[in-house]
């Protein structure tokens, strides 16, 4: 079986990590030649690819997959993708799988209240309005392909290399407090099963929630990182009382509980890590190894 990756970032590059013996060829895109070596010394054939431009030989391989992960975000309201490719996707004959990596964040703010899959999106941001838009995008192509189309809707993303305990170490968490205020989360070992699951049980215009059982407090993360390394939390800032930059600050205008019951009725999926605790406990010894 042979895998294309538009965007091979942290996530889809721990994916092809995780699951690499499970491809014949792996190939992916990376926006600039420095990344495109750098992937390719991982054993990716790497191709340039920055939304505008393209290396012609892409074409030859994206045609001879059987599955194809797009990680690529919206630009300016359009799919870079789907702008670029689309009538070489629809015509593969080959192409049995397409993934596309989404965000909870279509949800909007539920109040703290549980979403699935059946919630209706919000069109209250143009961020989220953009991503529905690309995925109904992404759904109308497959619909009467050859292929099937999935969207993954992932929570926030934490792993090796991206988590509480190294921004903990580094000085660099804060323990923000908005009273009610929870995010969900999932461990990109989660991402990367969730996706080799459904490659091998590929449904028609799916949707996943991909997100963690537990959607928790951030200040209550911060402080249980700060246990595991045995030093003290950084102190509490109420959120009023935070300088946060316009990006950061949206993040907190959504409160929701995002529900996870289908990628394990549909998948069969037992996560590695269901909640935060688990998750940084198994990345704990890597942390302190890295910090000394």
């Amino acid at each position: 079986m042979n895998l294309f990756v538009f965007g091979a970032g942290y996530t889809a590059s721990h994916f092809i990590t995780q699951c690499r013996k499970e491809f014949t060829t792996i190939c992916g895109t990376a926006r600039s030649s420095e990344k495109v070596q750098a992937l390719e010394e991982t054993g990716v054939c790497a191709y340039r690819f920055d939304g505008a431009d393209h290396d012609p030989a892409l074409i030859e391989q994206l045609l001879s997959a059987d599955a194809l992960l797009v990680s690529i975000p919206p630009s300016n309201g359009t799919d870079l993708v789907l702008n670029r490719f689309a009538d070489v996707i629809a015509s593969s004959s080959r192409l049995r799988w397409i993934g596309y990596l989404s965000t909870v964040g279509v949800y909007g703010d539920a109040q703290g209240r549980w979403v699935d899959e059946d919630t209706a999106p919000s069109l209250a941001t143009d961020r989220a309005h953009q991503r529905i838009e690309v995925e109904q995008q992404w759904l109308r192509l497959g619909q009467d392909a050859s292929f099937s189309v999935q969207i993954f809707r992932l929570a926030g993303i934490y792993g090796p290399g991206r988590n509480a305990l190294q921004r903990v170490l580094d000085g660099t968490a804060k323990r923000l407090v908005k009273p009610g205020q929870v995010f969900n989360r999932i461990h990109v070992d989660d991402i990367a099963q969730v996706l080799m699951s459904s490659i091998e049980r590929p449904s028609r215009s799916a949707i996943y929630n991909v997100a963690d059982d537990e959607p928790g407090p951030p200040q209550d993360v911060i402080a249980y990182a700060a246990e595991l390394l045995g030093c003290e939390p950084p102190p509490e800032v109420p959120f009023e009382e935070a300088h946060l930059p316009p990006m950061a600050h949206s993040f907190y205008q959504d409160n929701k509980r995002v529900r996870n019951t289908r990628l394990k009725t549909d998948l069969g999926v037992a996560l590695h890590y269901p909640t935060y605790r688990e998750g940084l406990q198994a990345l704990l010894p890597s942390v302190l190894e890295q910090g000394r």
